[in-house]
């Protein structure tokens, strides 16, 4: 009977092969009862996210940190006073004594806080930090304002403040050419002059002169459409594809500008969330009225006030769809080509002045009495389509555009008579249509 096999009957009838199993003891739940606590939105209250971003975190098991008081800094007499026990029979089911106390603070790397928009940026170009980040991060909003009652804003060293005019045209032809052209042609005419007097030859005063016209008249042309023919070299220029662009590279890239964590804001519009604000005050003299400036001449427009910003920002490349950071902030060379509007005009007709521009008058402690003005105002607003020539940099799978190394030369155009132009640091262009066209982001 040893190797018959064993059955049991169930409770229908029914016979079945095996042991009856025996019924097992129910287990508690391994799941700890206790449930998330609603945070409302706080950072600090969050967890393991708050502890990711290197926020310290208040452990809400332990008792609090102890109070010190007393004494000076130097801690020679100070002391701390012992935390108030907890008791064991707190409501809490997950309360006890724990061997640590105070302030828990868990970090898993050195990053900041999240930003206003929650985008994590860097800071300066110069710095030791992570991404180049130098003791500041653009993070950290460094803006502030003269007084309450002020509409003029100033920013801090995350803000790149420009020169009045920061697009420098020049050309790429060394000074030792010009000086020898110009000493050379001074030679000839002095001698053509002499052998026109003394040997009654004109000749050769008018062979000079046949050659130092027409170098006149290029440099003439030059000085006059040499922007022109920067601006046309930037827009044929090709478009670079940011997914195969290398380190170090020279590309231009056509996308949508979004704000990085400083937007800026115009000064007397009040347009918000612009990564490029430009506010410039024109004053017109006449023949023996008052200059604007030192280099201000009769009869033409100059510039008596002006406000130029332009801070970090992202560009989304039309062709790969990555996202950029345009390093334009902490200083950095940048040359934007963007035509200001007309906003205010104040003719010999037209005296009476709106008090909006009265005020941005009185809070730049600039007078208004008897003056032609004229204001003009522009700006890149975030959801605008722009074009950025720079030089590609990846740091910790983070690509950014800075300010290349040198200049960039237009070349030598001879059809149309244009010497080799050049702009220094990034190039940013925008539309002239600045409301039109903007993407919402």
């Amino acid at each position: 009977m040893a190797g018959r096999i064993q059955s049991h009957q169930l409770p229908n009838g029914l016979f079945v092969s095996g042991k009856l199993e025996q019924p097992k003891e129910p287990r508690p739940p391994t799941m700890a009862a206790r449930a998330m606590p609603y945070t409302g939105g706080d950072i600090k209250k969050s967890g393991e996210l708050g502890r990711m971003f290197d926020i310290s975190v208040l452990d809400p098991q332990g008792p609090p940190p102890p109070l010190i008081v007393g004494g000076n800094s130097s801690g020679g007499n100070s002391r701390q006073m012992a935390p108030p026990r907890v008791s064991g029979s707190s409501s809490n089911p997950n309360s006890g004594s724990r061997p640590n106390s105070g302030t828990v603070k868990k970090s898993s790397g050195p990053l900041s806080q999240l930003q206003p928009t929650g985008l994590i940026t860097s800071g300066s170009l110069g710095g030791s930090g992570p991404i180049g980040s130098g003791s500041r991060r653009s993070g950290q909003m460094d803006r502030q304002f003269s007084n309450l009652g002020s509409s003029k804003a100033k920013y801090g060293s995350s803000v790149t403040s420009l020169s009045t005019d920061p697009v420098r045209v020049g050309f790429k032809v060394p000074k030792t050419v010009v000086w020898a052209v110009m000493i050379v042609a001074a030679m000839g005419l002095l001698v053509g002059a002499f052998l026109t007097v003394a040997v009654k030859k004109p000749v050769v005063i008018a062979a000079v002169i046949a050659a130092v016209v027409p170098a006149v008249v290029v440099l003439v042309w030059n000085c006059v459409w040499g922007r022109k023919g920067l601006l046309g070299f930037i827009k044929k220029y090709p478009d670079a594809e940011l997914r195969g662009a290398i380190d170090g590279q020279f590309v231009k890239v056509t996308g949508v500008v979004t704000c990085g964590s400083i937007p800026l804001e115009t000064s007397y519009q009040r347009t918000p969330r612009c990564v490029y604000v430009s506010t410039e005050l024109y004053e017109y003299k006449g023949l023996g009225g008052r200059s604007a400036n030192s280099k201000h001449r009769c009869f033409s427009w100059g510039s008596r006030h002006a406000e130029k910003y332009v801070s970090d920002f992202y560009v989304s490349d039309f062709q790969s769809g990555l996202r950029a950071l345009v390093k334009a902030g902490y200083g950095a060379k940048v040359s934007p080509f963007v035509k200001p509007a007309t906003v205010a005009d104040v003719t010999t007709r037209n005296k009476d002045l709106s008090p909006s521009f009265l005020k941005w008058l009185s809070d730049r402690n600039l007078s208004a009495d008897n003056r032609v003005m004229r204001l003009k105002e522009g700006y890149i607003k975030e959801g605008s389509t722009v074009s950025v020539m720079g030089m590609v940099r990846r740091h910790d799978n983070v690509l950014m555009i800075v300010p290349p190394t040198e200049a960039v030369s237009s070349g030598c155009r001879w059809w149309h008579c244009l010497l080799p132009t050049y702009a220094d640091g990034l190039i940013i262009t925008c539309d002239d249509n600045q409301n039109a066209d903007v993407i919402p982001v």
